[in-house]
């Protein structure tokens, strides 16, 4: 799979930024045009929150972070760039001279996507000497997380070029969906613009308040549409018989005067007042780079969540999620040393976010167990069980856990895992894993635990293959000569 080697950003505010933010945390070089006086400063914020983000939503290993140059001028940062995503303000005329600098500067096999909103890309094209490689690439924010990008041919646009935008796109994590024609605002603008309509019409009326109109999204059919879609989700809703007995039965409430979506809402002083004072009522506590945060802590647990389901395939958003780590895993993987036997194998990195503290401001008890999972899966990883291996239907299951918790890990605290193998078998692992402070040293926990080679598609346990015991046989020899580690074998509330 081919991706992107260097990116240049046209245009650095929050849709701009975001993009740097994914090319960047992707490995990918960025270099940003963008002649606000503060860019630097916004697009640093943008990256710190994508950064977090980052640092909450996955452990498999990032690639070394891409390095940010801003330049003075368009023609410096297309200079050897092979994506081009230009992220300037909705205006027909300025994206359109815009990108025909973009053209005139990049190399002729560049890509160059728009991030417009709703301008059809035949418009944008229209001045260009190499119109083939320019396309629409809408995405939706945050831009670092969200993984769509609509991708919309011009007239002018090869066929070729959205499925080479698609295939760069992948390895970063995002999904890339061709339309088959061209058409203003394109599919989720024209969604969201209905809806949008319709809940003006809501707020002018007075029906009911701005938090009230979000309280009825989320809490109902945004959670349906966050992993299964409108036609998924009416499917469902049809039963057995399916989406021509929901067709059949609601179809006709199409005819209805329910909305109001052909009549345009009068924007006047008095309701643009109205919607302002009730959205400051409903979120003016919240700053807006905390709002983002906020906003970045959700998705990522709804994408680890849909990560999770589908018998651990993964649904929707997360079934992306699951395949960028597989990517990094196999990346990352690829990259690693040969492990240092003469002492517990140093496995995991990581730090304790904001979305791991419970109301003490200490990491939370699921959480110790999630990053000795993520130490055990590591050591997975080391000997060959890897995604294609459980894929092919066996695994290791962990079986039995003793964990002991010995310090506090807090807010911030970087901390990193280790493992010492005591002895196995053909089908057996028992090892010992040990939490620790990366800045003190100090213990915060250990965990002694068992994992069985199975047969998932059988259900039993069977002797793993001697190609993996092979690769585990050299750890465990080189464990033995090691001191057994404090707490091994211990019993719940043993004494000391």
């Amino acid at each position: 799979m081919s991706g992107i080697q260097k990116a240049a950003c046209i245009g650095g505010g929050v849709i701009g930024g975001a993009w740097a933010a994914r090319f960047l945390l992707g490995g990918i070089d960025v270099a940003m045009y963008d002649p606000h006086p503060e860019a630097e400063r916004i697009v640093g914020e943008v990256l710190a929150n994508a950064e977090r983000a980052y640092g909450l939503l996955t452990m498999a290993p990032l690639p070394p972070k891409g390095k940010l140059t801003f330049v003075k001028t368009i023609e410096e940062a297309v200079a050897g760039a092979d994506w081009i995503q230009e992220s300037v303000p909705e205006r027909v005329d300025l994206k359109r001279n815009v990108i025909t600098q973009i053209d005139a500067a990049a190399d002729p096999k560049a890509l160059i996507g728009s991030s417009t909103s709703g301008i059809m890309p035949t418009e944008l094209q229209r001045d260009m000497k190499h119109p083939e490689r320019m396309f629409v690439a809408h995405p939706y924010n945050p831009v670092y997380l969200l993984p769509l990008a609509e991708l919309v041919g011009g007239q002018k646009t090869s066929p070729e070029t959205l499925e080479l935008a698609k295939e760069r796109l992948a390895p970063i994590g995002m999904k890339g969906v061709i339309l088959k024609k061209e058409i203003e605002a394109f599919v989720g603008d024209r969604l969201l613009e209905a809806v949008w309509r319709e809940g003006l019409w809501l707020i002018q009326d007075d029906i009911c308040d701005t938090e009230t109109l979000d309280d009825v999204i989320r809490y109902s059919f945004g959670m349906r549409w966050a992993q299964m879609g409108m036609f998924e989700t009416y499917r469902i809703a049809g039963g057995e018989a399916g989406m021509r007995h929901f067709i059949a039965q609601f179809g006709p409430c199409l005819s209805w005067p329910w909305t109001k979506l052909t009549d345009v809402v009068d924007l006047t002083d008095e309701l643009v007042e109205k919607i302002a004072s009730q959205s400051d009522a409903q979120s003016g506590a919240y700053g807006f780079r905390e709002l983002e945060r906020i906003r970045d802590e959700n998705l990522v647990g709804i994408m680890q969540t849909l990560k999770a389901s589908n018998g651990g395939k993964g649904w929707g958003s997360g079934k992306i999620l699951a395949d960028f780590e597989k990517h990094l895993w196999a990346q990352g993987g690829a990259k690693k040393e040969a492990p240092d036997l003469s002492q517990p194998l140093r496995l995991i990195d990581t730090k304790v976010s904001a979305a791991w503290v419970d109301y003490n401001g200490h990491m939370t008890e699921h959480r110790y167990l999630q990053v000795f999972g993520d130490t055990s899966d590591a050591l997975l990883r080391l000997i060959g069980v890897d995604f294609a291996y459980v894929e092919a239907g066996h695994s290791y299951y962990t079986v039995e856990t003793h964990i002991r918790h010995l310090g506090e890990a807090k807010l911030g605290n970087r901390l990193y895992a280790t493992l010492q193998i005591l002895s196995t078998d053909d089908k057996r692992i028992q090892y010992f894993s040990t939490i620790r402070n990366a800045e003190t040293d100090e213990i915060v926990a250990t965990a002694e635990q068992l994992m069985l080679h199975v047969d998932s598609k059988a259900g039993k346990s069977v002797a793993a293959p001697a190609e993996v015991l092979a690769k585990l046989k050299p750890i465990a020899d080189a464990h033995a000569t090691l001191p057994v580690p404090d707490g091994v074998g211990r019993s719940v509330g043993q004494k000391k």
